[in-house]
This record gives C-alpha cells, sequence and structure tokens, in this order.
C-alpha cells in the first residue's frame, strides 16, 4: 500500500540554478539594477515576456504587487470600482483597496466560475473587471471580454494559479489588458515569493516599472519605448515591490521544466477526478469548453451531505493523514468572502456562500507518482464511504 505523500512538498529547485546563486552570493550583486545589462531579474522578463508571447514582463515582489501596479498603472482613480469574483484569496480584494479602489463582489457557483448573471448585472457599473481564475478553473472569457469591451473597461487577469492554462488556445494571463502571476512556493513555478505582470500596452508597462521603483534613470534597463517613460518620469510614486536577482535566479532554471509540470499536473489531476466522480456524494466540475487547464491541485464538491457529515468527512480524511479543507467551514479561511472583514459591510452571496460550504480543496502536485495520486484517491473515497456507509465501510 502507498504511503499518503506530503502534498505540501515543493518540488527541488534545479541544479542549474546552483552555480548562479552562488555567483551572486560571491558578488553580492543581488539588486536588480546594479549591473548595467543583463541582471538575472532583466533575462527573466525577457524569457517570460518570450514564453507568454507578449511584448513586455515585469517582475515584482509577488502576485498581489503585480496585480495593484496593474491597477495602479491603469490610472484607476480612488473609489475606483473594481469587480472581482467573491471566491478568491484574501490578497486579491487587499490589492484592490490598496490600490484605493473598491471591491465589488461578484457570485460564483458551483463550478468555482462566475456567475455570469450577476457579473452582467454588475459590469455596467464599475470601473475595472480583476479576473481571479481561481485554482486554475478559468470563467467564460468570451463572455467576460465582450462585456468588457461593451462597457470600455479594462480586464485584468489573476492568473496566480493558471500559469500554462490556455482559453481557446490562447494563453491565459494574456487576455485581458494586463496579466498577473505569481512565484510563491505552492504555485507552478517556486520562488518563495515574486511575482510577475505581462502586457503588450508600452505606456501600462512603462508606468508599472517606474512605480515598481525604476527611480532615475534604472527604466533605460527596460527594454520599452522610451517616450512612455519620459512622458512620466518623476511624475509617479515609487512603491518599490522590485524582484531581487536571487529571486530571478532561482525562478529561470524552473522555466523549461514547466511543460512537463503542466503535462504531470493536468494528468494527475485527470486521473484523481475520474475515480473521484464515480462516487456518488463528490463532485469534480469538468472544464469549460475551450479550456485547458495546468493544474496542481484538485478541488471537488461534497453533495447530498448534511453540515455534520461534511465535518465528519473532514475529521475522517484528517484521521487518514490528510486532512481535505472544506473552503467554508475554518473561521479564518482567507478564501471565504465574509473572513474579509477589512472590506467593511459585506453583501451576500448565497450562491457563492452555499458553494463554500462543500468545496474542498487538495493539493495535487505534478510531482507526485501515479501510486501516489491513487492513494489520495482511495483516501478521500474512503473517507466518503465512512461517513455516508459506515456499516459497508
Amino acid at each position: 500500500m502507498t504511503v499518503l505523500p506530503d502534498t505540501h512538498h515543493a518540488e527541488a529547485i534545479p541544479d542549474e540554478a546552483r552555480a548562479e546563486i552562488d555567483r551572486l552570493l560571491t558578488s553580492g550583486d543581488l539588486f536588480r539594477y546594479t549591473a548595467p545589462q543583463d541582471a538575472p531579474v532583466a533575462l527573466l522578463e525577457a524569457e517570460f515576456a518570450d514564453l507568454m508571447g507578449c511584448k513586455y514582463a515585469l517582475a515584482v515582489a509577488s502576485c498581489s504587487a503585480a496585480l495593484f501596479l496593474s491597477m495602479k498603472a491603469l490610472g484607476l482613480a480612488p473609489g475606483a470600482r473594481v469587480l472581482i469574483p467573491a471566491f478568491t484569496f484574501a490578497a486579491v480584494p487587499s490589492a484592490v483597496v490598496h490600490a484605493d479602489c473598491v471591491p465589488v463582489l461578484c457570485e460564483v457557483g458551483e463550478n468555482y466560475r462566475i456567475d455570469l448573471n450577476d457579473f452582467h448585472a454588475k459590469a455596467a457599473s464599475v470601473d475595472a473587471i480583476l479576473i481571479s481564475h481561481m485554482r486554475g478553473h478559468t470563467s467564460d472569457m468570451d463572455a467576460i471580454l465582450a462585456a468588457a469591451e461593451t462597457h470600455g473597461i479594462p480586464v485584468i487577469e489573476d492568473a496566480a494559479h493558471s500559469l500554462g492554462t490556455t482559453w481557446h488556445g490562447r494563453k491565459i494571463g494574456t487576455l485581458g489588458r494586463v496579466g498577473c502571476f505569481s512565484f510563491q512556493s505552492y504555485k507552478m513555478i517556486n520562488a518563495g515569493e515574486g511575482g510577475i505582470l505581462v502586457t503588450d500596452d508600452a505606456d501600462l508597462a512603462a508606468r508599472a516599472v517606474i512605480m515598481s521603483g525604476a527611480y532615475e534613470h534604472n527604466w533605460k534597463k527596460h527594454p520599452v519605448l522610451a517616450e512612455p517613460f519620459a512622458r512620466w518620469q518623476n511624475r509617479l510614486p515609487l512603491y518599490n515591490t522590485r524582484l531581487s536577482n536571487l529571486s530571478a535566479a532561482v525562478i529561470r532554471p524552473q522555466l523549461p521544466h514547466l511543460a512537463r509540470r503542466m503535462s504531470d499536473g493536468r494528468a494527475n489531476h485527470d486521473h484523481v477526478a475520474a475515480r473521484l466522480n464515480v462516487c456518488p456524494w463528490i463532485t469534480v466540475p469538468a472544464p469549460l469548453p475551450g479550456e485547458e487547464r495546468a493544474p496542481d491541485s484538485i478541488q471537488f464538491n461534497l453533495t447530498g451531505m448534511s453540515d455534520a457529515e461534511v465535518q465528519a468527512f473532514v475529521a475522517q480524511t484528517d484521521a487518514a493523514g490528510m486532512k481535505v479543507q472544506v473552503f467554508g467551514l475554518s473561521t479564518d479561511n482567507a478564501r471565504a468572502f465574509w473572513n474579509w472583514q477589512f472590506l467593511g459591510d459585506l453583501p451576500d452571496l448565497p450562491r457563492t456562500r452555499a458553494m463554500l460550504a462543500r468545496a474542498c480543496d487538495l493539493r495535487l502536485p505534478a510531482r507526485l507518482s501515479r501510486a501516489e495520486c491513487d492513494a489520495i484517491a482511495d483516501m478521500v473515497l474512503d473517507a466518503a464511504r465512512r461517513v455516508m456507509q459506515p456499516q459497508a465501510a
């Protein structure tokens, strides 16, 4: 019998990173603007932009910083209303607040995607749309982009969980005006912390670069047309959200491994999903037509269970050695919108609340073997049987 794996253990940093890390530690050259050219952060930006098929990339301290800079670079006025899904991580509404904007929460359905009826009802009264592809689940981007065009408002993509995901062949994170990605430990590319934004908009890129902390003439080390920089020099505040060369040295050798991680992660997810979907008390929502995910986790809904049975299911998985998180059960889960008390008065979002009360979250790293994936599936299925058919179990 295969022992349950530690799903929070990250894949090792490639050996190719070691020589560059040693060079940086020896030289102490950790600041991205010290070298006249080809600093690790600058090389990362060029490589990531090429990977995504975008003109510009800006590496920063986190995906939250990228989201914040995106809103600032778009020139959203203080008090601007930004539509976000109610199923996301607390860092997303926090970034909106940090950008002096107001989050407008939109309902999310049982398949973890935006409720389009609620979206259309609110899209006409906002100044921007920030789409979180939460846990890599893509909402109907055709409908969202069409609505944004109709109302003349920009779309920001929070693709923290979606590096490698495509929508009808187009890369998630490149569909809106700007896309933001994460290099935090539990993502496809792991630097512990870090983020990056991509765009084809030269003016937006120039504003974001300056505000990220490219003071004086450091912007000259970015491959953006000089004219937008000259227009904004000394006219924008500096927020100093830069990425260090050391982080870039950790990230760059992982980029060639991305395609393999995407393929392995998708295979693991789809295998476990197929096994769980045979259970009458578990449903794994299918991807939307045209959506090809690159997951490193799996989410599923508990169906036909009472609140007490859901609690018992969680207790069973905990006893088995791998606690499954139900988003809406924890009193302080940062993905449950009612815990975002820093927003003040929160709306009543019954559909999202009901989904979160039954939606389970389980890490499923790309590095897992098929036997380890089966051990996880066996554990989840056994926990459901023990709760719902105790005599048979």
